[in-house]
Order: C-alpha cells, then sequence, then structure tokens
C-alpha cells in the first residue's frame, strides 16, 4: 500500500462507504477491493468517495475496472462519487 494512502470505513443501513485518502497504487486499489469483498455479506451496495485522493495510479485504475463488473454479477453495485470518480470508474457507476 501507499505509504500516504488511506481508507476510512462507513457502514450506513446496508451501503458500505469507502473514503480514500492520498495517492491510489495497485496494491493499494487491491487492498479496498479486499475490503469490499470481506464486508459483500452485509452490505447492498457500496460507495467509494474519491475527493480526497490525490494521485491515481494507472495500475489502479486497471484494477478497478478490471473488477467492478465481477461485483456487480455478484449483486454488489459500485457506485463512485467525486471528483476523481471518472478515473476509476465506468461510466454508469459515477454518481455526481
Amino acid at each position: 500500500m501507499s505509504e500516504n494512502f488511506q481508507v476510512f470505513v462507513h457502514e450506513n443501513e446496508g451501503s458500505l462507504h469507502l473514503k480514500l485518502m492520498g495517492d491510489l497504487d495497485e496494491i493499494s486499489a487491491k487492498d479496498v477491493l479486499t475490503i469490499v469483498n470481506d464486508r459483500r455479506r452485509v452490505a447492498s451496495r457500496v460507495f467509494i468517495h474519491t475527493n480526497c485522493l490525490n494521485k491515481i495510479h494507472t495500475e489502479a485504475r486497471k484494477v478497478f475496472q478490471d473488477n467492478i463488473d465481477s461485483m456487480e454479477l455478484q449483486s454488489l453495485p459500485v457506485l463512485f462519487t467525486g471528483e476523481k470518480a471518472s478515473q476509476l470508474a465506468p461510466n454508469r457507476n459515477i454518481l455526481c
């Protein structure tokens, strides 16, 4: 995980909220997906908040884009919010 990366986790009424902060590299992206997978049984949807991200490495973007469809096939919608949402998610997964 990137030295200056943090993820804050909050659950609210069946929704899992992940606030990403710092620089998102490939290992950090995999760690975020692990958190989602570990908690998917208690969450009906996931919100990934991107406003506090500084840098998004190309490899991190690929990790997210390669895995979002499989999560949604497992009936777990993943929605991205914030100014950097478009850098991580397919267009259909972005909330304004």
